[in-house]
This record gives structure tokens, C-alpha cells and sequence, in this order.
């Protein structure tokens, strides 16, 4: 394996992994929003992840040759609270209003899964960086 192939790997799996963080960044921004029905309310999003070895496999080499890029982003299926709050403008007629379906501390541990896992594709990209200088020098002398 080339090293640029490990490069472009790594990449991928650091474009995932940076899309995760985002879409728990706006799960957490929007954790304690109200809507006035249950289809109305925020839903919490998940990214789902698919392998791009399927491409390499069919002979269709794309730019990354291996790795790993979202496929889509989903609903949690987590049911949507209801809580009175007859004060609420958003209330409906029962006095009920519709909180999102994100639970903060889910929220936090998958956070920190994706920057670990951002953190360890970074050492990946700076071992092959390290190697590649290594291989230079020793060509070198």
C-alpha cells in the first residue's frame, strides 16, 4: 500500500468523523427547543457510516481507494417528550408542548468517541508523514 493511499484514507475517515461532531454540535444546540406538535419537534440526527472498499472491490478505484465516507444522516428513533407547559405560545390546547428527542449525556459520549477517533486518524496521517520523511532521508545518504 502506497502511502498516499494511507493518506487518502486517513482523510476519509477524518471528513466522517468531522461530519459526526457537526451533527452532534447541532443535536446539542438544538436540545432544548419546544415545538408545538410531536411531527414539529426536533428529532435528533445520526450519521451512518458505509465502507468506500465496495468501489475498490467493483474495479472503480475512487480518490480514496479504501475507507470510510457518510452515507446518510437519520432520525433517532427516541420518542419525542411531552411536558405541560400551559404558559408556553407553543403550547397546544392541552397545555403540551413537544421537546426534541436529544438526550445531552448520549450526546457528549458520542462526541467524545469522534474526537477520539479524529484524534487517532491525525497520529495516522503523522506516523505515514514521519515515515515518508524517513524514506526521503535515508534515499538521501
Amino acid at each position: 500500500m502506497s502511502l498516499d493511499r494511507i493518506f487518502n484514507i486517513a482523510g476519509s475517515a477524518l471528513n466522517s468523523q468531522t461530519v459526526r461532531m457537526n451533527t452532534t454540535a447541532s443535536n446539542l444546540a438544538n436540545a432544548s427547543t419546544v415545538a408545538s406538535a410531536d411531527k414539529e419537534a426536533y428529532r435528533a440526527k445520526r450519521t451512518k457510516f458505509q465502507t468506500v472498499m465496495e468501489d475498490q472491490i467493483k474495479g472503480q478505484e475512487g480518490p480514496y481507494a479504501g475507507g470510510v465516507k457518510v452515507s446518510s444522516l437519520l432520525n433517532d428513533p427516541a420518542p419525542i417528550r411531552r411536558m405541560v407547559d400551559p404558559g408556553n405560545p407553543l403550547a397546544d390546547k392541552d397545555g403540551f408542548v413537544y421537546m426534541s428527542n436529544v438526550n445531552e449525556m448520549t450526546e457528549m459520549v458520542e462526541m467524545m468517541a469522534a474526537s477520539r477517533s479524529y484524534q487517532n486518524n491525525v497520529e495516522v496521517v503523522n506516523t505515514a508523514r514521519m515515515l515518508m520523511s524517513r524514506t526521503i532521508d535515508i534515499l538521501k545518504s
